[in-house]
Formats: C-alpha cells, sequence, structure tokens
C-alpha cells in the first residue's frame, strides 16, 4: 500500500513540473520581443533606465539624461547663463577674484576683506569689534553682468535667513562693488551689516529661481541641483527618459499643456524673472530703472504683445536653451521685421526705419547700477530721455 502511494506522489510531482516547463517555454515565446529589447537596453544604457515609480511619480533624471537625445539643446544650454546660475562659493571661479583683496564701500558697510580656502569664501568687516569671520556660501548670477554672493545664517525669530551680500563681482570692468538693489539700504543687526535680509517665501525664492532643485533646511540646502537645468521648466524627467529609451517613438514631453497660450509662457518665465505682481504699483507707475531687470513686465504692457492676438511670447524672439549672445542683433531684427512686413495690410511696418535699428530705437539699452545694463522689453516709440519719458 505504501509503494502504490509513493508511486502516486511522484507521478503528480512529475505532472506538476512538466507544466510549468511547458507555461515558462510559451511565456518565452509570447515575450521573447520584449526579453531581448529589454536585455539590449540593459546592456546599451548599462541598466540605468529609470525604474516606473510605484506611486507613479516622475524624479529628476539630471542633465546627462536629456543629452542622450537631445544633443544639440544640451550644448546650447551648456553655454547660456542658465547654466552657471548657482554654485557653492568653494566651487566658483568668482571666488577666486574674491580671494585676499580688501572691498571699502564706505558708510553704512566699511570695508570688507577676504579669503578662500579649503572650506570656502570668508569675509571679516573691519568696524566688526568682535573679529567675526563670516562665510560666503553661495554664488549667484550667470555672470552676464556679475555676481553676489549668499548665505544662509541662523535667526532667533524666523530660525533662518538669507544674506545677499553687499559687496558683487561686476563683469564689465572686472571690478567690485555695491550689490544693485542696495543702495540706501541701511543696516538694523549685526547680519545686515554683511548685505541685506531675505526671510521666508522670499529667501525660498532666491534659492528656487537659481537652482533646479533644493530644499533649505537649517543653513544648508538639501538636494541641491545647481543652476536652472532642463527639468527646471520641462518638470521631471524620468518617466519620459524610461519611455524614451524604451521606445523610438516617446510621447513628447515640452512645457505645460498643450492647451498653454503666449500668456501661460510668460507667467512660466516670468515665476522667476517677474510679473508685474511682484514690484510696487508705484514702481509700475513711474517704471524705474530697476524694472528693466525684469523683461516680462515691460513685454507685458508692449503694444506688440497687447494687439498680438495671443502670439507674442519670449521663444518668439528667444530660444530658451541658447544664450542671448549666440543670437546676432540682425537676427533679433529679423523677429521684428516679420511682424511689421511692408506692403502688408496686415502688418504696420516702422515708417522710419522699416527694416533696420528696430531694437536701438524701440527697444533701448538701460543702464541700472554700477555700470550693468538690461535692454527695456517695453516695445514703444521712440523714448527722449528716460524709460518713463513718453508713454
Amino acid at each position: 500500500m505504501r509503494r502504490i502511494l509513493l508511486i502516486v506522489v511522484a507521478v503528480l510531482v512529475i505532472a506538476l513540473v512538466t507544466n510549468l516547463w511547458q507555461q515558462k517555454e510559451s511565456f518565452l515565446e509570447n515575450h521573447s520581443d520584449r526579453l531581448a529589447q529589454t536585455s539590449l537596453l540593459s546592456v546599451v544604457k548599462n541598466e540605468s533606465t529609470p525604474d516606473k515609480s510605484d506611486d507613479n511619480e516622475a524624479t529628476l533624471v539630471g542633465r546627462a539624461a536629456c543629452a542622450e537625445c537631445h544633443q544639440q539643446n544640451y550644448d546650447f544650454h551648456a553655454k547660456s547663463g542658465h547654466a552657471l546660475t548657482f554654485a557653492r562659493a568653494a566651487d566658483s571661479k568668482v571666488a577666486e577674484k574674491f580671494n585676499r583683496i580688501a572691498v571699502d564701500l564706505g558708510e553704512p558697510h566699511g570695508l570688507f576683506r577676504y579669503i578662500l580656502d579649503g572650506q570656502g569664501l570668508f569675509t571679516q568687516r573691519k568696524s566688526d569689534t568682535s573679529n567675526r569671520s563670516f562665510e560666503l556660501q553661495f554664488a549667484i548670477g550667470s555672470g552676464h553682468n556679475g555676481v553676489t554672493f549668499f548665505s544662509l545664517v541662523p535667526d532667533a525669530a524666523d530660525g533662518t535667513i538669507g544674506i545677499e551680500h553687499c559687496v558683487s563681482w561686476f563683469s564689465h570692468d572686472d571690478s567690485f562693488g555695491l550689490t544693485p538693489g542696495q543702495t540706501g539700504k541701511s543696516p538694523t543687526s549685526d547680519n545686515e551689516h554683511y548685505g541685506i535680509a531675505m526671510r521666508g517665501k522670499q529667501m525660498r525664492d532666491c534659492i528656487g529661481c537659481h537652482t533646479t532643485a533644493g530644499t533649505i533646511v537649517g543653513q544648508e540646502v538639501v538636494g541641491l541641483v545647481e543652476n536652472v537645468n532642463c527639468e527646471k521648466c520641462h518638470g521631471p524627467g524620468s518617466e519620459h527618459v524610461r519611455q524614451a529609451r524604451l521606445s523610438s517613438s516617446p510621447p513628447p514631453f515640452s512645457v505645460g499643456k498643450d492647451t498653454w497660450d503666449a500668456e501661460s509662457e510668460i507667467q512660466l518665465c516670468g515665476s522667476c524673472h517677474r510679473m508685474p505682481i511682484d514690484v510696487s504699483i508705484k514702481d509700475l507707475r513711474e517704471y524705474k530703472n530697476s524694472i528693466v531687470r525684469f523683461q516680462p513686465i515691460g513685454l507685458l504692457r508692449s503694444k506688440c504683445y497687447l494687439e498680438s492676438e495671443g502670439q507674442l511670447s519670449c521663444t518668439t524672439c528667444h530660444n530658451p536653451h541658447q544664450a542671448v549672445s549666440a543670437k546676432s542683433k540682425a537676427d533679433f531684427v529679423n523677429d521684428c521685421v516679420k511682424c511689421h512686413l511692408e506692403n502688408s495690410a496686415k502688418h504696420v511696418p516702422c515708417p522710419v526705419s522699416p527694416t533696420e535699428g528696430c531694437i536701438d530705437c524701440h527697444m533701448q539699452t538701460v543702464e541700472f547700477e554700477h555700470g550693468t545694463t538690461f535692454h527695456d522689453h517695453w516695445i514703444r516709440k521712440p523714448l527722449a530721455s528716460s524709460p518713463s519719458g513718453n508713454k
């Protein structure tokens, strides 16, 4: 009896194993193409294809991943100001310019001396009797006009505040001077002798607009991804990259939604380059020279924008991946001419010079502070003297 039972069990085991083997063969036959594709991807991409997140939430992959398919835009971006907006002071080439120099701003800040060592950039203020050594943590700015240093320091009321250092480096003459926007500011605390204080949202926006990712925790930036890279505007790219590596024709991955219009694009750019809501009504009314730094504000009040029927936006003239300097003035003028054609009932050509000189005449260069200049994006009739001279 026992022998018969063992024979029955053996037969059942054999049948089960045979069934499992047949299922495996069937699976391999039906999925061979997909398995081969996955195996090939693992070899080609060195098993770096992002896994699909369990919670379906896309994550950052870094600009190098974008270069796999978008090499031209990657190369453009590397030479643009967006690629140089933020760095730790110890890694900043501009910090080397500060090493072992002294800058005297006069009252109320006084004289500053600087030292760059393996730990970072530090400054001492001559008038500070405590002989305090103040760390300048981060270099902010592309260097097109200049670079300013920024520090996160402890504060009794807010926990952490940001200090925008009162001394900046200016590229046009390789000099040092008072940081633009700080003229007439009087320190109200020991920290503010080193620069103006930023709190709360203003502090977070300063870091946020110059980086792709990062969260202020105490006096550090956690999860820091320096500079304004691809994913700052396009969003986290892990799912797009995953699909692109599995398909020769992945779904498009651009900025915003298909329903976006020119205003939506301007709002995206303006979230860092500033919108009218970001400045006072008084400054808007007077249109002070300081506003020329905030290009969307001028563009939004331009007749060209208001009468473009939702067509004129930042990218009408600018390639967002490319440095402004990489495009010639003649090409910018051509952008104007394309919308102001001669001998066209639908367009209004310039009665004075319909094919040249558009920018110098209608979008003048305005000096802000310390020799820094910006193109006024308020496109309008020529002005006799100042930006507010003819409205």
